[in-house]
This record gives C-alpha cells, structure tokens and sequence, in this order.
C-alpha cells in the first residue's frame, strides 16, 4: 500500500482510514456499503460520506450496474493514487425522459434543494 493517501490534505481522517482499510481487503473482496459497515465500527451514514469523499478526491471510481433481474448495484475501483482523469463507464446509466402531458402537472413553486457532499 502506498503512503500517497496518508499524505494528502485533501482527505479526512475517516476517509484515510477507509481508504486504507479496503485497500488492504483481497483484490476479489465484493465491496459493498453494507459489507464495509459489517467490518467497520462505522454507521452506514459515516460509510457513504466517507465513500462520496474518496470519490471526489478520485479515490474510488463507482460505476452502476444492473442485473439480470433488474438490482441495481455498483462496481468499485479502488486506487492508491488519485485518478485525475476518471474512466467513464462504458454504458452510462440514462433516466427515461418524462411521458407526463404538461397540462397534468401542476407548477413547483418551491426552490430546490441544494445538496452538498
């Protein structure tokens, strides 16, 4: 393992800690939110924000996937260096665009939310 993660500033300690903890995992150990909350003393919420800064700091690429029966999963690509040009999955996930008559849909008057990771 590499000592480039424990150097850099960017990251918290939790993230460190996360980091540093699956990059010790076997290279075929499935990684799940879940999975990592099972051998950290961490709450599923500390898990996901820890994930969400490795992932901005090009830590950890996520990439979604769906099964045969339609689950939703994701692909996690760990790495001990920041990737600074992130691969793009090969099929993106898309939304199907909305199929609702505009005459239906009552005006929002509300702001949207602004979420911050």
């Amino acid at each position: 393992m590499s000592n480039h993660h424990l150097r850099d500033r960017n990251l918290s300690l939790r993230a460190i800690g996360l980091l540093s903890k699956m990059l010790s995992l076997p290279d075929d150990w499935d990684y799940s939110v879940p999975g990592l909350v099972a051998i950290c003393q961490e709450s599923k919420n500390i898990i996901q924000g820890a994930l969400k800064e490795l992932e901005k700091n090009g830590y950890l690429v996520r990439t979604m996937t769906r099964d045969s029966s339609g689950h939703i999963g994701y692909n996690y690509d760990v790495y001990e260096q920041p990737q600074h040009t992130l691969p793009r999955p090969e099929k993106p996930f898309t939304v199907e665009p909305c199929t609702v008559s505009p005459s239906t849909v009552e005006p929002c008057t509300e702001k949207p939310a602004t979420i911050k990771y």
